[in-house]
């Protein structure tokens, strides 16, 4: 199943707003229902220099594409919270898959 990219700064504030949010060791995921996927990832500027930012980007991007097919649809947001001495694709996998499991997105 294909997925759209948040990418609207209003669309960021108003999920920030009305969405719920689930916690993982990794990640904090603010979500809302809706009819299709989408995803938005927003990393801070204390876990590197762009080139770092934009590789977790990539990765939870990905991760997320994998997971799609778990997902009925809504939108959210992927946080990276707090600076990883690894971040890698494996961990952000498992980590949205048991969000969804536990939410039951």
């Amino acid at each position: 199943m294909r997925y759209e990219r948040l990418k609207k700064q209003s669309d960021f504030e108003k999920l920030f707003k009305s969405g719920k949010r689930a916690f993982s060791p990794t990640l904090t995921l603010v979500y809302k229902p809706s009819d299709t996927p989408m995803m938005g990832v927003s990393v801070g500027k204390r876990h590197g220099k762009s080139v770092q930012r934009n590789r977790i980007k990539r990765l939870l991007r990905e991760a997320f594409r994998c997971v799609t097919d778990d997902i009925q649809g809504c939108y959210m947001v992927a946080i990276v919270p707090k600076v990883c001495e690894e971040y890698s694709f494996h961990t952000y996998e498992k980590h949205l898959r048991a969000i969804v499991k536990k939410e039951k997105l």
